[in-house]
């Protein structure tokens, strides 16, 4: 199969993973810039952008949860995970459930009209930090970063 064939890049065993994963770490990244930008201008337009994006990245956080696992049994074929293949699932299930709770209380806070904000906002950099580190081991375990 070429290089820009459909067909090898949609059905490679691991590739799934790979393509999934950029759409929740931009849209929730995105989505704590606007919400941070929100607060600090008072303006109901961006907590609006926020709240949409962080809860379609919290949609996405299932599917690459899966995919992720799904690498790693086939292409790993269900070895032993060590190093830093460890370190980034330990981090990958931890950044899902901190957007997902970022999300949820993004969603109470709309339905309910209570300030979570004292709570959110903390959840939210955590969540932001522990994506940036997730996604640096990805870099590393795909060779796109190197080790430091």
């Amino acid at each position: 199969m070429g290089a820009f064939s459909l067909k090898s890049a949609l059905l490679a065993r691991h590739a799934q993973h790979v393509v999934l994963i950029h759409f929740p770490i931009a849209l929730f990244l995105v989505g704590v810039f606007f919400d941070v930008v929100a607060r600090w201008t008072r303006r109901e337009a961006m907590a609006t952008v926020a709240f949409y994006n962080i809860v379609v990245a919290a949609l996405f956080v299932v599917p690459v949860l899966i995919t992720g696992v799904l690498a790693w049994r086939w292409q790993l074929e269900g070895q032993r995970l060590h190093g830093t293949l460890l370190l980034h699932l330990v981090f990958g299930c931890t950044s899902g459930l901190l957007i997902l709770m970022t999300a949820w209380l993004h969603i109470r806070a709309r339905r309910c009209g209570g300030n979570t904000s004292g709570v959110r906002f903390p959840v939210e950099v955590a969540a932001a930090i522990v994506v940036m580190a997730t996604a640096h081991l990805g870099g590393i375990l795909s060779g796109v970063n190197t080790p430091v």
